[in-house]
């Protein structure tokens, strides 16, 4: 259920996009490094936004049941 007292998120942190997707740091910089995931930087920050996370998640492939 959405707070709807809650602000929407615009980008996330490594940590948030890990703790969101309950996807491995590991595999969240593997994408990244391929360039599948973008990011962007702010200063020694890593955010990625959250349009470019959800893009990413709806871009893994479909497993046939």
């Amino acid at each position: 259920m959405t707070n709807p007292n809650k602000p929407l998120q615009l980008a996330n942190t490594i940590a948030d996009a890990v703790e969101r997707t309950r996807i491995g740091r590991t595999l969240i910089y593997s994408e990244i490094a391929a360039g599948k995931l973008k990011v962007r930087k702010i200063g020694r920050k890593t955010v990625i936004l959250e349009s470019d996370l959800q893009a990413w998640l709806a871009s893994l492939p479909v497993r046939a049941a």
